[in-house]
């Protein structure tokens, strides 16, 4: 046992779920960390809402092992439930109520919840706490669906496609949001399609596709493994784009310096990232 009264916040092994003729979910695999930022990347489909709808509870799976902060979710009670905040990405709160309405009334539901106030505060909602919900902005709602996932003071936050429709400011706003929240020692699992934003937030990846794990380890660990081929471009002397992907940049390069009198033109050399690395592993590199 550690710190927590657990040693993993998430241990998943083998996890199966079927919708009829569909395997949603194919024998993933998960270790997550007490305190991690853990991303779960992959496209449309591949499983990444069933897989975090298994994990806190609201949906039965059809096999493997599943232990989520000491307890399996499909057993555990109210109590284990108040540990666990989720953040979906359609979630709305009533849009009549006003912000802090909503908050102090969402706290009541839980047996030990943050003060409401700084709640609030946290999500950067001291300005809109007398609003009411419906002339909220799009980013403002996403805050106050945050307020409602974190007012129970939870060890473990599940974050589904939480940016989806998020400007490129609101979603680093909300960005800075997420990282408090781990700075705060509380266990984060993030679903998204933003390659962007797995790599700013997340400790570790776990790459699906077809409801399976084809690839996890940190970002910059994922672009070594897999993006092993970089991109060299120039101009040739007729004035033609060139470009060459090669495992061996440096050698390319020293072979075009014999084919110019100093300077190469417009030389450029694109290392993978982790994008080319996801598209790779999905099987949508062909696709961009």
């Amino acid at each position: 046992m550690g710190a927590y009264g657990y040693e993993l916040a998430v241990d998943v092994r083998g996890l199966r779920k079927r919708y009829g003729d569909v395997t949603a979910v194919d024998g993933v695999d998960l270790r997550i960390e007490p305190g991690e930022v853990f991303g779960i990347l992959g496209p449309n489909g591949a499983g990444k809402s069933t897989t975090v709808e298994i994990l806190q509870g609201n949906r039965a799976r059809d096999g493997g092992e599943v232990t989520v902060l000491g307890a399996d979710p499909g057993t555990a009670g109210r109590a284990w439930r108040s540990r666990v905040g989720i953040v979906w990405q359609d979630e709305s709160a009533p849009a009549e109520l006003t912000v802090a309405e909503t908050v102090r009334h969402f706290a009541r539901y839980y047996p030990r919840p943050r003060d409401p106030d700084e709640v609030i505060a946290l999500v950067g909602l001291e300005e809109k706490a007398t609003s009411r919900i419906k002339a909220l902005s799009g980013g403002q709602r996403r805050r106050l669906d945050v307020a409602l996932g974190v007012i129970g003071g939870p060890e473990l936050l599940l974050l589904d496609e939480p940016t989806t429709g998020f400007d490129p400011a609101a979603r680093r706003q909300f960005w800075a949001l997420i990282r408090t929240l781990a700075d705060e020692g509380t266990t984060i699992v993030l679903t998204t399609h933003y390659l962007e934003e797995a790599e700013a937030l997340a400790h570790r990846l776990a790459v699906i596709a077809e409801g399976r794990v084809v690839a996890r380890g940190e970002p910059a660990e994922l672009r070594r493994r897999y993006g092993t081929e970089a991109t060299v471009e120039w101009t040739a002397a007729d004035g033609t784009p060139c470009e060459e992907r090669t495992a061996t940049p440096t050698r390319t390069v020293a072979g075009l310096l014999g084919a110019f009198d100093g300077e190469i033109p417009d030389l450029r050399i694109r290392r993978p990232t982790l994008e080319d690395v996801y598209l790779r592993l999905t099987g949508q590199e062909d696709d961009r």
